[in-house]
C-alpha cells in the first residue's frame, strides 16, 4: 500500500508592525513610511501580510478606528527594495495623487550600489521595456518592440566606498524592474539582484536599491513636500549615509 501524499502547507512570512519610527510623513491625508526591504506592498500568491494592511492597522490603531482605516496604494516597490512609499488616507487624496504620477508630477530620486563603475559619471538611459509576467522579469530592448513600453531615467554617480560605487537615479518613467534592468544594460547590475546579472543574491532576500527621496504639490493644501528615508540600518547601506 502506498504512503499518503501530504500537501506542503506555505505559512506567511510576518515581518514587524509598522511604528511610529517607520512614519516619514504624516498628516491627514498622506502617509509615508520608510519600506523595508523584504515587505510586499499590497497582496500577491505568497499569501504573505502586504504593507497596507500594516499601514491600515497602524492608523486604526494611533486614531482609535474600531471600523478600520481606508488607505489608498498610489504606487509600488519591489519587494527587496527599501526607502520611501506613499499611501492616501482619504479618496480625495487617492484621486488626485493618481493623476500627479500619471502626469509626472512626482519626483522620484532612488539610490543604487553597484560594483562595476560606470563608463560615463552621469546620463540618461532609455529603452523599451517587455515584462515577462508569468517568470517576473524584465527585459530591455535599444528599439521599440510589440508589447514594449519606453523607459527613460537620468543617473549620476555620486560616490565610492570600498570597491563599490553609489548611483543616484531619477525615474522619468515607472515601469516595472525599471532601475534595475536598465542599469544592468549599462553593465552596473545591483548588488544583490542576481536577477538582473548580479553574480549573487542577497541572504537578506533584499537588494542596494533605496528609494531615497519623494518630492510633490501637496494634492490637497498645495505645499511643496519633500520627504527623505533614511538608509538602511543593516552594517552594509548605512556606510553610504553621508553621501
Amino acid at each position: 500500500m502506498a504512503a499518503p501524499e501530504f500537501k506542503k502547507t506555505k505559512f506567511p512570512v510576518l515581518s514587524p508592525d509598522i511604528t511610529d519610527k517607520d512614519i516619514l510623513f504624516e498628516d491627514n491625508h498622506l502617509i509615508a513610511i520608510n519600506k523595508r526591504a523584504g515587505d510586499i506592498v499590497q497582496v500577491d500568491e505568497t499569501g504573505d501580510e502586504p504593507l497596507d494592511e500594516k499601514v491600515k492597522r497602524y492608523i486604526a490603531r494611533k486614531y482609535n478606528k474600531p471600523n478600520g482605516a481606508f488607505l489608498g496604494v498610489v504606487h509600488r516597490l519591489d519587494r527587496p527594495v527599501s526607502g520611501v512609499i506613499l499611501f492616501a488616507k482619504t479618496s480625495k487624496a487617492l484621486d488626485r495623487i493618481n493623476k500627479m504620477f500619471k502626469s509626472r508630477d512626482m519626483h522620484k530620486t532612488y539610490w543604487a550600489v553597484v560594483r562595476n563603475r560606470p563608463a560615463q559619471e552621469q546620463g540618461t538611459l532609455i529603452h523599451w521595456l517587455v515584462k515577462n509576467p508569468k517568470k517576473n522579469v524584465t527585459k530591455a530592448y535599444e528599439k521599440e518592440v510589440p508589447g514594449s513600453l519606453r523607459a527613460e531615467l537620468h543617473y549620476k554617480l555620486i560616490g565610492e566606498l570600498g570597491g563599490y560605487y553609489l548611483i543616484e537615479v531619477d525615474p522619468i518613467t515607472g515601469r516595472p524592474h525599471q532601475i534595475r534592468v536598465q542599469l544592468s544594460t549599462m553593465n552596473c547590475p545591483i548588488v544583490g539582484d542576481n536577477k538582473y546579472g548580479y553574480p549573487r543574491g542577497s541572504l537578506k532576500k533584499s537588494i542596494c536599491l533605496h528609494a531615497r527621496r519623494l518630492q510633490f504639490i501637496h494634492p490637497v493644501k498645495q505645499e511643496p513636500v519633500n520627504i527623505f528615508a533614511p538608509l538602511p540600518k543593516d552594517g552594509f547601506w548605512d556606510r553610504f549615509e553621508n553621501f
